[in-house]
């Protein structure tokens, strides 16, 4: 029996080469997942993957004929990874769940791709695409997407049983997608389903956190992980949706931690070890929460001073924490941004040329003239801070 698709799209990715490729070499597979859900909603196309019936010793031997390399790069899931023309393309066989524990399935490969699609998490992403474009939506994706509605495939409650990390997911697409009353199904498995939360991984966990963060307005879907317990779950250190809230009125960058560190109440050195985030995340997580931070009211030479010991991205996150969307926090951020980073022109050698002798005694000095160099607001050349330096010395 032949299939009907449910809609016809012509996005512009199709005609990528190097995609191309790949489907020719594989003409029974289809975009499966974002690629198809945001061609569908008009937004840009970051990752395209596929699916086939094929088997992956089958994808393999396809691709290899058609001259292209491939990568087992998920081979307990079926997944191998096309590259063509110096990009990968991650290609899984078709799947069903065999057994679950609410962390990771065990999968066996089918060639039904109605089957594949019941085992996805939402209908927005159980969607598939043909090279030529024709999609085919066996759960009502279309529809869902339209209106607005993030709804799990089938049962929720046991689509949340099957992997908790769907739980976080659901709030990632409700930021994005959602619109209107959410489904409620949809929010009764979830805050049952919030003790599963504690099985799994704390990388998991964040990963998840940064695409919900990352979202245009991401407040609505905070403020329902707040009332379902699943923001004390995972933030337990405490929180505070309405300063995110207020940091997002006032048109603040989509910035992960930036959000984060305006949602906290609690110990961020804590979230920062509770959530394994890197040792780069934890360090701006910390700056962001501590230091000084620059105000409406700071002359250039005071901004100056702050820049000669803190990044200007440093400082221009603290003024979006401590400030507002008024036109003169937007002002004082002009200016920072504007200010060219100040560098302490003087260096241990030109103590050495005056005579100096070796020592702890040059570095006491220096510091000294840095500090007189800073008291002036960073603007004195390096000529006027050798002249202060030799004043010094000879005192």
């Amino acid at each position: 029996m032949t299939e009907a698709p449910a809609a016809h799209l012509s996005p512009p990715f199709l005609a990528d080469p190097a995609l191309r490729a790949v489907l020719a070499a594989l003409p029974e597979a289809r975009l499966v997942g974002g690629a198809v859900r945001d061609a569908l909603a008009g937004l840009p196309v970051a990752d395209i993957d596929l699916a086939t019936p094929q088997s992956p010793a089958e994808v393999t031997a396809a691709l290899a004929r058609s001259g292209l390399r491939s990568v087992p790069t998920g081979a307990a899931h079926g997944t191998v990874t096309a590259l063509a023309d110096g990009r990968g393309f991650e290609i899984t066989t078709l799947r069903r769940d065999e057994e679950t524990d609410g962390r990771r399935a065990r999968v066996a490969w089918t060639d039904d791709w109605r089957e594949d699609a019941a085992r996805r998490d939402f209908t927005i992403n159980a969607m598939s695409m043909t090279a030529a474009g024709a999609v085919f939506d066996y759960v009502g994706g279309i529809a869902d997407l339209r209106a607005g509605w993030v709804r799990f495939v089938g049962e929720p409650a046991l689509r949340v049983a099957e992997d908790y990390l769907r739980i976080l997911r659901y709030f990632r697409f409700q930021a994005r997608y959602g619109r209107g009353e959410p489904d409620r199904a949809a929010l009764a498995a979830i805050a049952a389903g919030v003790p599963g939360l504690a099985r799994l991984s704390a990388e998991r966990v964040w990963s998840e956190l940064k695409r919900v963060f990352v979202a245009p307005d991401p407040t609505g879907a905070v403020g329902l992980m707040q009332r379902l317990g699943v923001l004390a779950a995972v933030l337990p250190e405490g929180t505070d949706p309405a300063a995110l809230a207020r940091l997002v009125r006032a048109a603040g960058p989509a910035d992960p931690l930036l959000r984060l560190a305006a949602l906290l109440t609690g110990d961020a050195a804590a979230v920062a070890d509770r959530l394994r985030l890197s040792g780069a995340e934890r360090e701006r997580l910390l700056a962001l929460r501590g230091g000084p931070t620059p105000r409406p009211e700071m002359d250039d030479a005071a901004l100056r001073r702050l820049l000669a010991d803190t990044p200007a991205d440093l400082l221009l996150g603290r003024s979006w924490l401590a400030g507002n969307g008024s036109a003169a926090w937007a002002a004082l951020r002009t200016r920072l941004a504007a200010l060219p980073k100040p560098v302490f022109p003087l260096e241990g050698r030109d103590a050495l040329a005056l005579g100096l002798a070796p020592g702890p005694a040059i570095g006491l000095l220096l510091r000294a003239v840095r500090q007189w160099w800073l008291d002036g607001g960073c603007v004195a050349d390096a000529a006027a801070c050798r002249a202060e330096l030799a004043r010094r010395a000879a005192g």
